[in-house]
């Protein structure tokens, strides 16, 4: 598609992305493969952020992001009619409320455990007794919800909430994001990511559901930003090489 079509499809679907004359994209810091906070001067960057800031460029409009520490906040934040755009993964959940995008980045759910722990691949983790933490409402969160038999899931507000609980209450395992997780380990001893995934993680843009027009346009643009490159440079820009961009999806 032409960046003229592409221009078109937006201004089309303008008033319902950015209604107010604004969009006003959510941003989840609690995954930083998506997003960043400047440590020094709390300017936002990473993948999500870029896309918003060219979409909004694209629109014509401004840019106001609209931050949460946690993706279950996000689709919380739906029924408020907090934000226009917001980058989420994909699920059948969230599905009934969000109408998504293809897949712009493609991440890995991923267990981290103590260095003693018997566990060594993922499918050993669902076992009676076993009490597993995760971040509530997140992807992994409603994937384990719908996909574990026996273990027991421990929910915590936040993915940091739940890294703590699992370190102070004994539980035999936590979910995350593996670049997440793996950055954990990094500065935690005693600790281990299982080498599997137990699941991959397709994250999309999504707006309400019934501003269809606005779903439709950003296909569109999603597949026109993985395919002009857009997407692979900005996440080495945020040093996020190790995310994949997702495959071309037919719109």
């Amino acid at each position: 598609m032409s960046d003229a079509q592409l221009q078109q499809a937006l201004q089309l679907a303008r008033e319902q992305l950015a209604p107010g004359g604004v969009l006003r994209a959510a941003i989840n810091l609690g995954n930083t493969v998506l997003a960043q906070r400047g440590a020094d001067n709390g300017e936002l960057s990473g993948v999500s952020v870029d896309l918003a800031r060219e979409l909004a460029a694209k629109l014509g409009v401004e840019v106001q992001f609209v931050t949460f520490d946690a993706a279950g906040k996000v689709f919380e934040a739906l029924a408020s009619n907090a934000w226009d755009v917001a980058f989420l993964a994909i699920d059948p959940t969230r599905g009934e409320q969000i109408a998504f995008s293809p897949p712009y980045v493609l991440i890995e759910g991923a267990y981290m455990v103590r260095k003693e722990s018997p566990l060594r691949r993922s499918e050993q983790v669902d076992r009676g007794g076993a009490r597993i933490t995760v971040g509530a409402g997140s992807a992994y969160d409603l994937h384990l919800t719908r996909t574990l038999k026996e273990a027991q899931i421990e929910r915590y507000a936040t993915a940091a909430e739940a890294f703590e609980a699992f370190m102070t209450q004994g539980l035999d395992a936590a979910a995350g994001v593996r670049q997440v997780v793996s950055r954990y380990v990094s500065t935690h001893e005693g600790l281990r990511v299982l080498d599997d995934s137990f699941m991959t993680i397709r994250q999309a843009m999504g707006v309400p559901k019934d501003r269809t027009e606005a779903a439709s346009a950003l296909a569109v643009f999603v597949e026109s930003m993985k395919a002009q490159g857009r997407i692979a440079d900005s996440l080495v820009r945020s040093g996020q090489t190790v995310a994949a961009v997702a495959p071309p999806a037919a719109i």
